[in-house]
């Protein structure tokens, strides 16, 4: 998700490149647009061309997150070897893929996240993501053999897509304060944390290491 130069008259205005003018214009001016009307004026564009897309900045701030979402999963299906993987694989696949595309837009995230003084399971322009970070976990559970095993996990699918949805808040706010070079500590807190819940998955209830994560996030994370 690259920035964009202004739509000029003869070029056609989709959904990723009004998205792409407005992350662009964040950037340039270090502050969100003051109105629709004048976001669209500085771009060379009409007031009606942004509510044929969204209804207001805020439908665009989500509308990012889940182009990020979006990209990734792109990405993983653009690779033969994807399918073949294992669930515990494919959720490290998407970890490493999302932040990838997230340390290529690093300043538009660290803006956007820092502009809101609420704890990060709170921010509205993240809903739309955690949504779909949601679904794409209960697809993977399915495919798992933990599905079958009620008595290890009472809600396999649920429990599954509220601690995949945790845990992306604890690596996005790791890599958020992540200054090593290229990320590295977040990769390794990526194999790592993904590596323990799986591992917890054999021998605690889910719902159990849930409830803690849970305190942990409150306590130091928010």
């Amino acid at each position: 998700m690259a920035t964009t130069k202004k739509t000029t008259k003869k070029e056609k205005l989709t959904r990723e490149r009004l998205i792409a003018l407005y992350m662009d214009q964040v950037l340039e001016t270090g502050t969100t647009p003051k109105n629709i009307y004048k976001f669209t004026k500085d771009n060379n564009l009409k007031e009606e061309d942004f509510y044929s897309f969204f209804g207001s900045f805020e439908a665009l701030q989500k509308a990012v997150w889940e182009r990020f979402f979006e990209h990734t999963t792109e990405v993983m299906q653009k690779s033969e070897e994807y399918s073949g993987f294992s669930v515990r694989e494919k959720l490290l696949t998407f970890y490493y893929t999302f932040f990838e595309i997230l340390s290529a837009n690093r300043s538009y995230v660290l803006f956007s996240l820092k502009q809101e003084k609420g704890a990060l399971k709170k921010l509205q322009q993240l809903t739309g993501l955690r949504k779909r970070v949601k679904e794409y976990s209960r697809d993977l559970i399915r495919e798992s053999r933990f599905a079958e095993e009620e008595r290890t996990i009472k809600t396999p699918g649920s429990a599954f897509a509220e601690a995949t949805w945790l845990q992306l808040l604890f690596l996005l706010k790791f890599w958020m304060d992540d200054n090593s070079l290229q990320f590295e500590k977040t990769d390794v807190a990526i194999e790592k944390s993904v590596n323990t819940v799986f591992d917890l998955f054999d021998t605690t209830a889910l719902e159990r290491v849930l409830d803690f994560g849970k305190f942990i996030w409150k306590e130091k994370m928010a």
